[in-house]
């Protein structure tokens, strides 16, 4: 039986060969099944062909190892016998398709459901890893045309093979290739109707959804396919890619949520940036493009990845704008990550990464034939710069980068873009909005776009050339709103640049030969020409240039136009007037009205003007009684307003039209209530909405274009006033006045204190630098005095050693000296003396200036003396060797000061004696009665007697400091005696130490002598003990290596001591 069972799995194995060969026939006669279900008919036996095969292909292998186990094998004629459809050729092969077809027409034919329940079944069932990649390899060709059937049935096997299959990577690849196909939305190109195609793409979308719910249910399906991510295997790593991006496709914020928690699910996928593979790669940016879309959290982790870093050098290895759709979907990843991102457009700027920005933009002189492909991947590249500077940014964000763009040369780059030939129409609009946002706020780069100029003969400047193109009604309207936002860019918080807008009209500046345009007649030109388009962004352009500037305001005042010859000029107010009376169209009327709004407001001097023509009322209350249809409603509001400004700014100045006049009107002729109607008439209107929403001018069509932004602001900042205003009475009107003066009064106060607080951080940081100089200073002198008091310890230290020498030599010094005599005294004489003893009191006073200053520092030293004396006597007695030079050097001292005073002592007593002598020669010599010279020599001598007394008087003293000093000396000798005798006692205890170590090196030395007998008497026993064969044991010798070492030791010491 085990016989017949291999021979007939065999002959089935072998006859189901040609399965395969049929599809190749279906295919090449695939015009004689013409009816769509006899196509589906052979489709499913083909189908069902092949599943026969994978049985057969199971049998016998199974059989085989059932043979094997009986120990049977199979010989060449059995082989012979079992193969009778190999001699029988076509006959044989056609005979079995007839055979199965007709089995199958005779019975129930099975449908896809049935086929995809035994794949199911064998891939549940089936032991043999073969048995289970073949029946997945099956339904993954079957999940395309049967997507709802395998996608109900097999979602649980292939996720347990995915959990289970591990290390087969063929199986592994089937099974995401098949979820891949039942999830992903892409439908696999047949011939269908129309009615079928929309109504599969409709269920499409619904099965995408619904299996992606079902696959995400359980969080851990999601991890286990980060983790295939992990696999440098092709056959895995790029269904996993393909399989993740269809996920995130569908179920976007679910999905990344659960990545988001996944422990490193992030860093995975940024792995794949990494692969040398550009497929993997580049889906790998198709799925991070997913996965960073509106989640703030997965764009900084993805951007701290080094995400920046890898995708500008895959732009860079592309080709920069050259390159291909790799570049477009890198440039659509960084606008993910960047666009709203504050944190990650900081890092993007701190990285420095806007400088590698600026390669992007070299673009060459010949721009003819540009690619679709390159003008995608620019265009891109511009809308990345935007999302850098973008308005809705955080102002300090964007003016670092503005700064940064401008300092590495991206501006400038840009502007050569602009100024550049055969640029496409769509990249030089794009361009023109990138510039505006890059120079808008940013005071240098609107300096720089200032000063640049087209490449044209004359030169002309950049900001002419686009108004030109402004005012132009031939180029295209998307063109001409983007100059106008690059204009309004320029103008935005640059009085510079508004001044210079407004000096071109005036006319003391306009050029008299007419070879150049400026700016301001250009704008004149489109203010008044026949195009409503340009009469609107002209008057536009020029309230920009009045933005916030009262004093341009009130210069454009003196503004005269030449309306026609022979007619004297009018103002450029009147004329906007004139032309608001005639009727023109209403996007005309609206930009003249949005002008005068935003001249007239915070402008006395211009409401003035505007009232002193006696027109401009009735014309302004006659529009806003009107009852006029929708489109009118628009001026109607905007007449209001500009009415409401000439009363809440009116400064009274016109007796016929004060505010409470014009109040009055209003109340008779429109009615306070219709009033505040038709003001509201512009927020409520919807292209006021639209305009209040973000800077950039973005209309559907010209007809749409009505306001400006910065117009919408000055309608919500006025409305409210203007409404107040009109209900006040002339009370409040004067209450209100005197509010107004007293916050001017409080304006000017704070200003004041303002002004005193600036000059107060003036002072403040002068007192800084003061302080800071003298702490220098102090420091300097903390070196200084540290330099001195050791100065002073020197000189103490000598004084210590004069009065000891002095004292030594006043105990042995006696002198007296000898007075001179005087034979004859001349007046002659006396006066010589007189000098002379001029000259000795200066050196007295000299010498007890010296004495003065060292009796302070003996003063400011006796403390520290007495604390150091015991310092004093060790160092003595450690240093006893020093005392004698010492002695020395005060001895020399005090001999000198000894030979001065004695020098001093002779030279008074020879005064002495002198002035004895020549009073008692003048008592003996008659004195005249009536001569001056005696009353003038008596005068002198008795000078010269109380000198000599306060002479007296110092050396007294000068003697007494040096008994003093005397006094002084013996402390110190007997301080000095007390140390010797210490230091004695210290001699002898060393004597009597050095004696006693003596003694004990002698003891030592004998012990050694006795040990090394020992040893020799040791050595001789054991050679005795070896003689007479006794076991010896050796000693270590370590022990006589440490003896010796020991004894070294010992030796050292005794050198030392």
């Amino acid at each position: 039986m085990a016989v017949k069972v291999v021979s007939k799995c065999r002959d089935s194995a072998v006859q189901m060969q040609p399965s395969f060969h049929l599809i190749g026939i279906y295919r090449s006669k695939k015009s004689l099944y013409r009816n769509r279900k006899s196509r589906l008919f052979v489709r499913r036996s083909v189908f069902c062909l092949y599943d026969a095969h994978l049985c057969a292909t199971s049998w016998r292998r199974r059989t085989r190892a059932a043979a094997a186990a009986d120990g049977r094998q199979r010989g060449p004629r059995d082989t012979k016998r079992l193969r009778p459809s190999e001699k029988a050729g076509p006959v044989g092969k056609m005979n079995f398709l007839r055979g199965v077809m007709g089995a199958q027409s005779a019975g129930p034919q099975p449908s896809g459901a049935e086929t995809i329940q035994k794949l199911c079944d064998r891939v549940a069932s089936s032991t043999l890893l073969d048995d289970r990649r073949d029946a997945v390899r099956a339904l993954k060709s079957l999940s395309k045309k049967y997507r709802l059937e395998v996608g109900i049935q097999a979602m649980p096997h292939l996720i347990h093979v995915l959990q289970t299959d591990r290390s087969d990577s063929e199986i592994i690849g089937y099974a995401l290739d098949t979820l891949y196909n039942i999830i992903s939305n892409d439908l696999e190109e047949e011939e269908q109707d129309d009615s079928e195609e929309e109504n599969s793409q409709k269920q499409v979308e619904d099965l995408g959804s619904q299996f992606t719910e079902i696959f995400i249910k359980q969080h851990e399906n999601v991890t286990l396919l980060l983790t295939y991510l992990e696999e440098f295997d092709f056959q895995v790593r790029w269904p996993g890619v393909k399989l993740l991006t269809a996920l995130l496709k569908q179920q976007g914020p679910q999905v990344q949520q659960i990545i988001l928690v996944s422990p490193m699910g992030v860093s995975r996928l940024m792995d794949l940036l990494a692969d040398s593979r550009e497929v993997i790669r580049n889906d790998g940016v198709l799925l991070l493009q997913q996965l960073t879309r509106s989640n703030a959290a997965i764009q900084k982790i993805v951007a701290f990845e080094n995400a920046f870093e890898r995708l500008l050098d895959i732009i860079t290895e592309e080709g920069n704008s050259d390159g291909g759709i790799v570049v477009e979907d890198c440039l659509l990843l960084l606008q993910n990550l960047l666009k709203n991102n504050n944190s990650n457009q900081n890092f993007f700027k701190e990285g420095s990464y806007i400088q590698r920005m600026k390669p992007w933009f070299e673009v060459s002189d010949d721009n003819a034939g540009w690619s679709a492909q390159k003008v995608t991947n620019l265009h891109l590249m511009l809308q990345l710069v935007r999302v850098l500077v973008s308005p809705t940014n955080p102002p300090g964000a964007t003016s670092s980068c503005q700064k940064a763009m401008f300092h590495c040369g991206l501006l400038q780059q840009l502007c050569t873009i602009l100024m550049a030939t055969g640029v496409p129409a769509d990249i030089l609009t794009e361009t023109i909005n990138t510039v505006s946002e890059v120079i808008r706020g940013c005071q240098i780069n609107q300096d720089y776009f200032a000063s640049v100029n087209a490449p044209s003969n004359p030169p002309r400047p950049a900001i002419v050339v686009l108004l030109m193109s402004m005012v132009n009604e031939r180029q295209p309207f998307v063109l001409r709103c983007a100059v106008l936002y690059c204009f309004q860019c320029f103008l935005y918080k640059n009085q510079k640049g508004q001044g210079e807008i407004v000096s071109t009209l005036l006319p003391s500046t306009i050029d008299a030969t007419g070879n150049s345009v400026s700016a301001g007649q250009l704008l004149c030109g489109g203010l008044f020409s026949t195009d409503s388009l340009s009469n609107w962004c002209a008057a536009v352009a020029l309230a920009h240039a009045l933005q916030e500037n009262a004093t341009l305001k009130e210069q454009l005042l003196r503004v005269q136009l030449a309306t026609s010859i022979g007619n004297p000029p009018v103002s450029l107010l009147q004329q906007c007037t004139n032309i608001l009376s005639q009727g023109s169209k209403v996007q005309t009327r609206v930009g003249l009205l949005m002008l005068l709004c935003t001249w007239l407001s915070n402008c006395p001097i211009a409401v003035t003007h505007f009232l002193h023509n006696s027109a401009n009322i009735p014309f302004l209350t006659g529009q806003i009684a009107e009852n006029l249809g929708e489109e009118e409603q628009l001026v109607q509001g905007l007449c209001a307003l500009l009415l409401g400004i000439s009363i809440y700014y009116n400064d009274n100045s016109l007796e016929n039209y004060k505010k409470e006049k014009l109040k009055q009107l209003i109340e008779k002729r429109i009615g306070k209530e219709n009033f505040i109607e038709k003001l509201g008439f512009i927020s409520k209107h919807e292209f006021y909405s639209r305009a209040a929403q973000k800077p950039q001018p973005t209309f559907s069509s010209p007809d749409h274009m009505m306001f400006d932004h910065e117009f919408t602001k000055l309608v919500k900042e006025l409305e409210g006033v203007i409404t107040k205003a009109v209900y006040k009475s002339s009370e409040e009107d004067k209450k209100e006045e005197e509010v107004k003066k007293s916050l001017e009064q409080h304006d000017n106060i704070v200003t004041h204190y303002k002004n005193v607080i600036r000059v107060q951080d003036q002072e403040l940081e002068e007192l800084k630098k003061q302080v800071e100089s003298l702490k220098m200073q102090n420091e300097q002198f903390q070196t200084t005095i540290t330099q001195q008091v050791s100065q002073i310890q020197q000189h103490k230290d000598q004084y210590n050693l004069l009065k000891v020498q002095l004292g030594k030599e006043n105990q042995h010094h006696t002198s007296h000296s000898d007075v001179a005599q005087m034979n004859g005294v001349q007046p002659e004489d006396i006066s010589k003396l007189r000098d002379e003893i001029e000259e000795w009191k200066r050196k007295l006073e000299l010498l007890q200036e010296q004495l003065k200053e060292k009796d302070s520092l003996i003063e400011t030293l006796k403390l520290p003396s007495i604390e150091g004396g015991t310092t004093e006597q060790s160092s003595q007695t450690n240093k006893p060797s020093g005392g004698p030079d010492a002695d020395n050097e005060l001895y020399k001292e005090v001999e000198t000061l000894r030979s001065k005073i004695q020098s001093q002592s002779s030279d008074i007593n020879k005064l002495q004696t002198e002035n004895h002598e020549l009073l008692q020669k003048l008592s003996l010599t008659p004195v005249p009665v009536s001569g001056d010279g005696g009353t003038v020599v008596v005068s002198k001598t008795a000078d010269l007697d109380g000198r000599l007394s306060t002479l007296l008087q110092e050396t007294k003293e000068l003697k007494n400091e040096l008994t003093a000093l005397n006094e002084e000396k013996a402390s110190l000798k007997l301080q000095l005696d007390s140390s010797n005798s210490t230091v004695a006692i210290l001699q002898n205890e060393k004597s009597k130490l050095q004696q006693e170590l003596a003694e004990s090196k002698k003891e030592q030395d004998d012990l050694l002598v006795l040990l090394a007998d020992q040893d020799q008497k040791i050595i001789a026993l054991k050679n005795k003990l070896k003689e007479l064969g006794e076991p010896v044991e050796d000693e270590d010798d370590t022990e006589s290596g440490d003896q010796g070492e020991d004894d070294e030791e010992e030796d050292g010491e005794e050198e030392e001591d």
